[in-house]
């Protein structure tokens, strides 16, 4: 499968998964839903490389700089986004953390030297511009539900979400040279996942105030957190690591970020009000940027 479209797909799962965290997300808060999250994708994912044999691709070099990439993305990153998802939404968050595409278009120019050229870099500036677009235009005047409000000091969520961003595109391109190696993608997504984890149990164990969990575990919640953990990060993060493998990291990157047009409609089902004008705009110029960047 070509990596652009690898990129889709983990995009897509992203968007589902929003739809199960943020319930317990919200009411377990940020750092106890990113640390079950991480201990139910890690067992999924570890499960599979070994059943596969993909653990054998590992080697100690691989293993140090998937730690760093772990720690960065998913210990820094995960938790920051939903520390913003908390605070804003999972529609404010989405604009915020969809910036990764532009760090990421930067970043590869500066230390991969990618560049983008003719209709890749028309498209990716159409998909760019229609995400931002549909997000800040996709709330309807009477749009009043919960997850709407913003909950603590704007100044912070904003914040929290361009921290997840910059993490997910410096965690996400550290890893190019690596996975052009033929690594396994699955076994390097458990190694990653398990760093994360590990960084979280320490803060547990250190007894941090903000490391403890708001309420207790329900099964509901467990529920909810191991579909999460199932969706977006043993599935969408595993295909992420796959396309940046063959393919252009920034251009997989700004792909990647169709989450939130991709959350629109799935949050139709949520809301049952169809969305604002300016959302369908914007998904328009998405979907027209897409075609430009596959054709």
């Amino acid at each position: 499968m070509r990596p652009e479209a690898l990129a889709l797909l983990a995009a897509a799962c992203w968007a589902v998964s929003s739809l199960f965290s943020a319930p317990p997300a919200q009411r377990l808060g940020a750092f106890a839903f990113s640390r079950w999250r991480m201990l139910f994708a890690s067992l999924l994912l570890w499960g599979l490389a070994l059943a596969g044999g993909g653990w054998r691709s590992l080697d100690g070099a691989a293993i140090g700089l998937l730690a760093v990439s772990g720690v960065i993305g998913i210990f820094i990153g995960d938790t920051a986004l939903f520390g913003c998802m908390n605070r804003l939404g999972p529609r404010r968050s989405g604009v915020l953390f969809a910036c990764h595409a532009l760090f990421s278009g930067v970043l590869a120019w500066a230390f991969l030297g990618e560049v983008l050229w003719g209709w890749a870099l028309l498209g990716s500036g159409l998909l760019v511009g229609g995400v931002m677009l549909a997000i800040l235009w996709g709330k309807r005047s009477d749009e009043a539900h919960g997850w709407e409000q913003t909950r603590g000091p704007l100044v912070v969520g904003v914040a929290l979400g361009l921290l997840a961003a910059l993490c997910q595109s410096v965690a996400t391109l550290m890893l190019k040279p690596l996975m052009s190696t033929g690594i396994d993608a699955v076994a390097a997504s458990a190694m990653r996942m398990s760093m994360a984890l590990a960084a979280h149990a320490v803060l547990l164990a250190v007894g941090w105030p903000g490391a403890r969990a708001r309420a207790p575990l329900r099964w509901r919640d467990a529920g909810l957190i191991f579909l999460s953990a199932a969706v977006a990060m043993a599935l969408g993060m595993t295909l992420i690591l796959a396309a940046m493998r063959d393919g252009q990291a920034g251009l997989v990157a700004v792909l990647s970020s169709v989450t939130p047009i991709l959350i629109l409609p799935l949050l139709w089902l949520v809301y049952r009000r169809r969305p604002a004008a300016g959302a369908w705009l914007g998904a328009v110029l998405a979907v027209a940027g897409t075609a430009m960047i596959l054709s």
